[in-house]
Order: structure tokens, then sequence, then C-alpha cells
């Protein structure tokens, strides 16, 4: 059939549709078998644009993508706090919930998510989801833990997230389920506690080692000052504009960092009220929502001056705590050439330094300042940094690492070094030794490695 069988109208649509079609074909494939985590909140939930959000969400599934549901009900539950006449009290935008409260946040949470089933069982003929076939389960999934006294007030039922039953949601997203989480999570001793509903999806992301964390918002992503619409961000340029945001964006951005810092690929922020604003993140090249992204650039190097304020900035914390000798400016300026940092987006993240021994000691070196910042130990960069610190080792002949710790120890352990007395340090840095730090010492044989690999 040619052009010429359509109204010019329904032709142009038509080709519009095929051109679409093509173009997404290349994230049809990418995302076959990878886990998007979607967050929906109990704005999403109310908004009548969800009985087009789940049949995306259903066409996703059909394509081979693992999805993972997490839904909130704040608005439910204001709801159902005002028909009973219970007051409810805020601190910082995070609910206080009482056992009065609570009850309430049981009933609409457990509302939400029969609507969420409900929704992704339709199959009639008429429907966008007919012959989906949908399988749609839910658990305890997420253990809670109380949020406790913050600023001097009791949080009481509200809880944030303790862990997240990988093992057991990836089984079932292996078997074709599309798992469903709340915003309510049980605690070891049984106990209930309202969780935010972008916490649960972010550590969940996390958890799973998901490719996307998808989290609607009621505006079209994150917008400048300008009011214009951000199409993409990194980590390192969302901390930079964080200050300046306010409500929702604001808290989306922060758990979008929070994501990425996680290794959790890439993090959509896009709008609930938008018809088909999932597709057209998902499967255009320059979708409808914020992007954030950490694939834009980290590298491990050597450290050279320039880094020096990145270094007292990220150690210092660690100093504070005991857990790390001060180091003054012009220390770390001497030595800064025996440093290896790790860098995303331009930011230090974390450092580690090799200080060869004098002549006599000449095949043994200290192992020191080895830090990972808080926001970025989820993807191993500590062994990064130890990998390099002894390739670093062997380029120049040494065969013994030591390490002196107080925090650590049994992370080095893991890693084959071996625990042994202060008085077995070479003289050069027996001398150093703080005896009243009281650190633990450890030693790796880095020769001995390097025949294991040979043999």
């Amino acid at each position: 059939m040619n052009n010429d069988s359509f109204p010019e109208h329904e032709a142009e649509n038509a080709q519009k549709y095929v051109t679409f079609f093509r173009q997404s074909s290349p994230y049809i494939h990418a995302h076959r078998g990878k886990t998007f985590v979607i967050m929906l909140s109990g704005e999403t939930l109310a908004h009548s644009n969800l009985v087009n959000i789940i049949s995306d969400i259903a066409l996703m599934s059909s394509l081979g993508v693992r999805v993972v549901l997490v839904h909130g009900a704040r608005p439910q539950v204001d709801n159902q706090l005002q028909e009973r006449n219970i007051q409810s009290f805020f601190h910082h935008e995070r609910r206080i919930t009482d056992k009065k409260s609570l009850e309430c946040i049981k009933d609409a949470v457990g509302n939400m998510r029969a609507l969420i089933e409900s929704r992704l069982s339709i199959g009639l003929v008429s429907s966008p989801m007919y012959g989906a076939g949908i399988r749609v389960v839910s658990g305890n999934f997420v253990t809670a833990r109380p949020l406790g006294v913050l600023d001097g007030i009791d949080f009481q039922y509200t809880g944030a997230v303790r862990k997240v039953d990988d093992v057991a949601i990836n089984h079932l997203l292996d078997s074709g389920y599309v798992v469903l989480l709340s915003c309510l999570g049980l605690s070891p001793t049984g106990e209930i506690f309202n969780m935010e509903v972008a916490d649960v999806a972010t550590c969940a992301a996390i958890s799973l080692g998901a490719q996307k964390l998808v989290l609607y918002s009621e505006q079209q992503g994150i917008n400048n000052k300008h009011g214009q619409r951000i199409n993409r961000l990194s980590p390192h340029e969302g901390k930079k504009i964080i200050d300046s945001l306010h409500g929702e964006s604001k808290r989306l951005l922060s758990f979008a960092i929070q994501a990425c810092s996680g290794d959790v690929e890439r993090t959509q922020i896009i709008s609930y009220q938008m018809d088909g604003s999932l597709l057209l993140e998902l499967f255009t090249r320059d979708g409808v929502g914020t992007l954030v992204s950490k694939d834009h650039y980290e590298q491990v190097r050597t450290a050279t001056i320039d880094d020096v304020g990145g270094i007292l900035e990220l150690i210092q914390p660690f100093e504070q705590q005991g857990i790390l000798r001060h180091r003054a400016r012009n220390e770390l300026e001497r030595e800064i050439n025996l440093f290896i940092v790790v860098l995303i987006d331009g930011m230090i993240v974390g450092c580690a330094s090799l200080h060869p021994c004098a002549e006599h000691d000449c095949s043994s070196a200290e192992l020191a300042c080895l830090v990972v910042h808080a926001q970025y130990r989820n993807a191993q960069r500590g062994d990064l940094l130890l990998e390099h610190i002894e390739l670093l080792a062997r380029h120049q002949q040494i065969d013994k690492i030591y390490a002196m710790t107080t925090q650590a120890s049994h992370w080095f352990i893991e890693r084959r070094f071996t625990e042994i007395s202060c008085d077995r340090l070479p003289e050069e840095l027996k001398a150093k030794y703080d005896r009243g730090r009281q650190s633990k010492v450890l030693v790796k044989h880095i020769k001995e490695l390097t025949d294991d690999v040979a043999t």
C-alpha cells in the first residue's frame, strides 16, 4: 500500500510513527534484560494519566525490561487523616508517624497496592493491556529501621531503609514477574515503619544494581533558574545547583545524585502529567525529562599539585574522627607525587598513597591514606585504588606493602593482608609508628601474589 491510499494528514502521521519506531529500536535492544526501578508517588497514582502510565509500564515489561515498581501514598494518607480528624505533623518535610497515623497509612498504602495490581491486570480486548499477561508480586522485601530522634524530635514510626532483599527480588524478576514495593517496611522485630517512597526506590535501585531509576514528578524534570528544563546533569553538576532548588525538585535531585553515587547508571526525572513521558524519555535520543547520569567522566590517575585541595577536603572528616592522622598542607604538597586519586566529573572521591622505605628497606613500602568518600563506596573504588597501588609496587620492585589502620583491619585481611606485630615493621616505619593510636599493622607480600599468578 502506498501513501496515495491515505489522506495527507494520515500519511504524515503514519510516517511519524514509522520514524519513531525505527529510531526507538536501538533503545529496545539496549533495555532488554535490564533492571528498571520506577517510583510512583501518591500524586502519580491520583492523577488521571495513571491509566496511560500503567500501560506504558506494561509495554516495557513485554519488551523484556525487568521492572520494579515502588509506590507511595502521601495525598491518599492525607485524605484518610482528614476523614478521621487526625492531625499530622511534619519536620523537614518528613511526616512524624504516630500510632493513629500509622493505621491510616497502612490503609492508604494497601488501597494503592490493590489499585496498581488491578490496573496491571486489565486485559480487555479494547484496552492497551490486552494480551500483556503481567504477573505482579509484592512482599516483605524491604527491611526498615526507625528514623529515631532528629533535632530533638521523635519520628516514632517513621523509618528509613535498612536492607533490600535483592536476592529474592532478582529471583522473581528472572521468573518474569513485576515486583511491587511500597513505602512501608518491616523491622526485624516485626514493627511497621512509614518510609519516604523515593528513599525506598533509590535504595532498591542501588541494591539491585539497576541500570535505571525513574522518578515521577509533577514537573517535567529539573528546571534551571530561567525556568528551562535541564536535559542532562552529572552528579557533580547536580550538586552545584541543588541549593538553588526547592521542594520536590530539590528532593528528587538529591535522590538521583545518591543513586548515581551508589552505582546506578542513570536516573530519569519525568512528569506524571505528560502522556507517554516514560516512553519518550526512554526510547528517544533527547527525552522529555532530566537525566542524571554518572557516566560523564571517571578516572584513576597519579595526583598533581592541583589536587592538594581536593585531597585535603576528602580526608579532613576522617582526620576529625581520628581514623586518619592529621596531614598538613605542606606535607601533602611534598608527597603529592606518591598519591593516586579517583575522580568523578572532576571531583576527587578517593585517594591512596604508596611511600617506599629508605634504601636499606627498599623492597618495602607503606600504603597510607586509602580513603573513599562515603557516597561513593558502593562501586568497589577502594579495591580499584588498592589494585593501582599494587601495580605501582610491582613496577617499583617492592615486595611488601605495610598498612596501619584503626578501623579497617578486616577490610585489609579480606584482601590477603596479614596482621603482624608492630615490632615486625621495617625500622623506618617502626620509628613512625604512633603507639598512642594503637593502629593495627598489616602486611601483604606482593612477590608471592605475582608468583601465584605466574604459576
